[in-house]
């Protein structure tokens, strides 16, 4: 299986430290964000790795990173000229995964303490469809939330007022080669962009959207205070 990390974007949630900077290469904890998807998928036994990001620190990511030999894979890159949502990013990757292979997309300010072995696992006895990772979360009026009946998601609601569950979609999914034919069917939502969510939602519709719940944390390191509890849950974690 083959993974994706998307890491562009225009982090406009933690300026003005993403003035000079992709949130991505921002330090947490001793490492820059951006290794701790690279590693999760090493220690998941995926080798061959494809980046996305932006212009902006796209060389330095190169620096960094090079080929991926030093993390135990094989890196590729692609750049996103300009942001316009997670799933017109992941529309880059269309040449990267041939008909009928699977793959597993990281958010690249997902910081999560599970292993991505037992969701690979499932979703390679899965016939086809798409995977989404939940956690129950305090606020989940902040995320996309899973509409769930009889154990099942009808639907995911992107940041309901009232939700009908607490359990938050996370930046990992996991999906089969149809996910490239049903973004190209999707019209740019309110906000302009490619939502992902609308694109989930394809799959729920056809009872073909499976799930997995995190066991440990799970933090969206997207914004100063999360970035600095990403820090703290790493450090315990290590200690």
């Amino acid at each position: 299986m083959k993974g994706v990390v998307l890491a562009g974007g225009t982090g406009s949630r933690l300026r003005p430290l993403t003035n000079i900077i992709n949130k991505h290469l921002l330090p947490v904890g001793d490492l820059p964000m951006i290794q701790y998807a690279i590693e999760k998928f090493s220690k998941a036994g995926i080798q061959d790795v494809l980046l996305i990001t932006g212009k902006q620190s796209a060389g330095l990511y190169l620096e960094y990173l090079g080929g991926g030999d030093k993390f135990g894979v094989r890196l590729t890159y692609k750049l996103q000229e300009k942001a316009g949502g997670i799933a017109e990013a992941l529309a880059l990757a269309d040449a990267f995964i041939l008909p009928g292979e699977k793959f597993v997309v990281l958010l690249g300010d997902n910081l999560f303490e599970d292993s991505l072995v037992p969701m690979i696992d499932a979703f390679n006895n899965q016939v086809e469809g798409a995977m989404v990772i939940l956690k129950e979360v305090a606020d989940p009026r902040r995320y996309g939330v899973a509409c769930m009946k009889d154990g099942i998601i009808q639907r995911i609601d992107e940041k309901p007022e009232h939700p009908t569950s607490r359990y938050a979609v996370t930046g990992i999914y996991l999906f089969d080669s149809s996910v490239f034919d049903i973004m190209k069917t999707q019209a740019p939502s309110n906000r302009g962009e490619l939502e992902i969510t609308d694109v989930n939602n394809v799959y729920a519709a056809a009872g073909k959207l499976s799930h997995q719940f995190f066991s440990g944390w799970w933090i969206d390191a997207g914004t100063h205070d999360s970035l600095f509890q990403a820090t703290l849950l790493l450090r315990k974690e290590d200690s």
